[in-house]
């Protein structure tokens, strides 16, 4: 027995329009209220927002792992890490660098800003000093108290130019990244908004078309600045929050309005009338936008199961400014599009606009490149399904070399930057120096004898093992029952020397001595680095298992589609691999690395495999969804399976190429900014959206479903409850007769 699949409603009337249709409906009606009020609502998020300022995350909060316990100890003492930083001056003679360090210890304490200075400390041949000193005050507002320090600085440089001074610490280091980190979101921002502005122009010819877009992703990316702005004092944020920000809000945000805007005119172009063609583009797109939205918002949610602040603070910026593309696209575009009629192709450019409407009706007359692309496709569906799963698996090849850390500044800023240079000085003339490691006990009285005891054998330990420097500092907390103990690492502080000195002092030295006595754990960055990277290890696993599973269940639940639903989780980690793969090749083994502007990092940052693949599982659905959407669309209207992939393929290839090439222009825009993670992230998702877009949504999607043919649309019968989603109203073209599908369970 078979059963035909008709895009009917049940008897008793009409079926209810869907909720993009009832929300486009009602912007249409009350276009002021949707206009105006989401003005309104973006400008009073943004005044709050500035009213309470930003709240972001403490190093105790950033923790985790056993370097994590260490920094909670002190901060549950009332005790305050002050802000270390260090200058290195050199002289071409030994200890001829001992009269500017006097002098520039009696300038830092002048400025009143810095706490009681100890000698400086000679290097082996006497030729070079360290002046290592605490700022005085609260630690985490450093950088803003600064300048005087600096201005001292400077001015005993300028008097000895016969030195080299080389400076380093957590406010020279905190400047410089903040600076760089606001630099390059306005490079960004006066960069890929001019980019996407431009594409969409050649996409729609019309400069009203054009700006419709990229408004609403504006507004809402300033919208959701305030927002987040309110909710960092719920959620913490990490410095590079904004940024990522920005970078999926516009991408969304122009996508899902490209998606609706492009649908609306290709209607008009068919001779619909206005209201008709934003009801179905209400019903169409509208309603793929509102799936995917809610597929990315899940996708990010999953970004709450690491147990790191940082990603809980991606998680919450991520999921607001989708929200708010996803509320714009389907409120205020609609009731933009009724109020502006046809002059939303007001700006014709002369050469773009006759372009356009010539291959308008040269798609409307033959195939075009998409349907010229279809015909081998779908002819000889396995050659083309095994090359470009081999193509693909090639792509994620490199990955499985993958390493990971958290890149230090010297990585992040580049080799010639000049904290860098001063860094790798300061390592190489005094080892440890930058970043030592920090031992912190907690006991009941540490000032027993038990206690100094076991101090004493820990120093003595620390001295025999030969992998530590000789500037072990213990500062003593005997009110709050806490030692802090500073002990310089061999090496540079990041590389094996200082990781297997670090592994020494965990494993054995600390556990053998004070770890006998009371709570004792290691910190420092190194041991915050590695104990940030393990914890990302753990996350990693039950992130993506609820980020496929939700997914899965969502394709299930949109398209009542087994296998569809199972090639939407093969193909997105076949986008995400794509993705790991060329972030390792770029950055960890330098290939190509040159012609991109960057250099050799050596690993990946440790929060980035995470971070992208609930970022392109999310995005992924953009494009999956609208073009599965428009396939079984054309199925429901009782096309056979493979007409209906052509058919799908073909009407949504000019948004999906021009959504693509949107992604692409502002990935590619923070793959060409200065901090080592911005641009492995901006490669990555570049790579792994023009991939998908292209090759798996193009080739591998349609040849996988040419393969599967009529078993598309199996479901099995035990699922049979489940709703019969409605995926829009019918084109306007006339039917063929229905074309029976799988029975459910067979």
């Amino acid at each position: 027995m078979t059963r035909t699949h008709r895009n009917h409603h049940p008897a008793g009337g009409p079926a209810r329009p869907g909720l993009a249709v009832r929300l486009g409906g009602w912007s249409t009606r009350h276009r002021g209220t949707a206009i105006i009020g989401w003005l309104l609502f973006v400008v009073v998020a943004v005044v709050a927002g500035a009213a309470s300022g930003t709240q972001s995350l403490t190093r105790a909060e950033y923790g985790t792992g056993e370097s994590g316990q260490a920094v909670r100890i002190l901060e549950d003492a009332g005790i305050d890490e002050p802000a270390h930083e260090m200058v290195m001056l050199r002289a071409d003679e030994p200890d001829g660098w001992r009269a500017a360090a006097g002098e520039l210890a009696d300038a830092l304490t002048a400025t009143g800003e810095v706490a009681p200075l100890t000698d400086p400390v000679a290097s082996g041949d006497g030729r070079a000093g360290l002046l290592a000193f605490d700022f005085a005050g609260d630690p985490e507002t450093v950088t803003d108290r600064a300048d005087p320090v600096l201005d001292a600085v400077d001015a005993v440089r300028a008097g000895h130019p016969e030195l080299t001074f080389h400076q380093f610490g957590e406010a020279t280091a905190g400047i410089a990244l903040s600076d760089m980190l606001g630099s390059d979101l306005r490079t960004a921002e006066f960069t890929a908004v001019p980019l996407a502005l431009g594409i969409l122009l050649v996409v729609f010819g019309a400069f009203a078309a054009a700006l419709l877009p990229v408004f609403l992703a504006l507004t809402a990316c300033v919208g959701t600045f305030g927002l987040l702005a309110l909710t960092s004092h719920l959620v913490a944020l990490d410095e590079a929050t904004n940024s990522v920000m920005f970078l999926v809000g516009l991408a969304v945000g122009v996508d899902y309005c490209l998606f609706y805007l492009r649908r609306e005119r290709d209607e008009r172009a068919a001779g619909r009338d206005p209201e008709t063609a934003l009801r179905v583009a209400a019903a169409t797109s509208g309603r793929a936008v509102l799936v995917s939205g809610f597929t990315v918002l899940v996708a990010m949610s999953g970004m709450f199961l690491s147990g790191l602040a940082l990603f809980h603070g991606f998680a919450v910026a991520t999921i607001l400014v989708v929200l708010m593309a996803m509320l714009g696209s389907v409120t205020v575009l609609p009731a933009t599009l009724s109020l502006l009629g046809d002059r939303v192709n007001a700006g014709r450019v002369p050469f773009l606009s006759r372009r356009r409407e010539r291959r308008a009706a040269a798609g409307r007359a033959r195939d075009g490149l998409s349907g010229r692309l279809m015909r081998p496709v779908l002819a000889r569906p396995g050659l083309f399904a095994a090359g470009a799963a081999a193509v693909l698996l090639v792509l994620c090849a490199p990955a499985l070399g993958m390493r990971t850390e958290q890149l230090g500044m010297e990585k992040q800023l580049g080799s010639d930057a000049e904290l860098t240079i001063a860094h790798r000085e300061i390592t190489g003339t005094f080892p440890g120096g930058p970043a030592p490691a920090e031992v912190v006990v907690r006991a009941d009285d540490v000032t027993a004898p038990g206690f100094t005891d076991a101090l004493a054998r820990f120093e003595d330990r620390v001295t025999a093992a030969g992998r530590f420097g000789d500037r072990v500092a213990v500062e003593r907390y005997e009110a709050e029952g806490v030692v802090r103990i500073s002990v310089p690492l061999e090496g540079d502080g990041s590389d094996d020397t200082s990781k297997a000195a670090l592994a020494e002092l965990r494993d054995s030295i600390v556990p053998d001595t004070l770890g006998r006595v009371g709570d004792a754990y290691v910190a420092g960055d190194l041991a915050e680095s590695l104990d940030f990277t393990d914890q990302l290890g753990t996350d990693i696993v039950p992130v993506l298992l609820f980020i496929a599973t939700v997914t899965f269940v969502l394709m299930l639940v949109c398209f009542r589609s087994l296998p569809i639903a199972l090639v939407s989780i093969v193909l997105n980690l076949l986008s995400v691999g794509a993705a790991y793969g060329t972030m390792t090749a770029v950055f960890q083994h330098g290939w190509g690395a040159s012609l991109l502007g960057t250099e050799k990092a050596g690993a990946i940052e440790a929060w980035m495999p995470l971070f992208v693949l609930v970022i392109l599982f999310g995005l992924s659905m953009d494009y999956h969804v609208f073009v599965v959407s428009r396939i079984r669309e054309a199925r429901l209207r009782g096309l056979a399976t493979r007409e209906a992939i052509r058919e799908g393929i073909r009407g949504t290839a000019g948004s999906v190429t021009g959504a693509a090439v949107i992604m692409v222009a502002v990935f590619s825009v923070f793959a060409l900014l200065r901090m080592q993670d911005m641009q492995q992230m901006g490669v990555g998702l570049a790579v792994a959206v023009l991939v998908d877009a292209t090759l798996v949504r193009m080739v591998l999607l349609p040849a996988v479903m040419a393969l599967l043919g009529e078993r598309n649309w199996y479901l099995p019968r035990f699922l049979s409850w489940l709703p019969n989603v409605d995926h829009g109203e019918a084109a306007p073209e006339p039917a063929p007769a229905p074309v029976p599908l799988v029975p459910a369970g067979r």
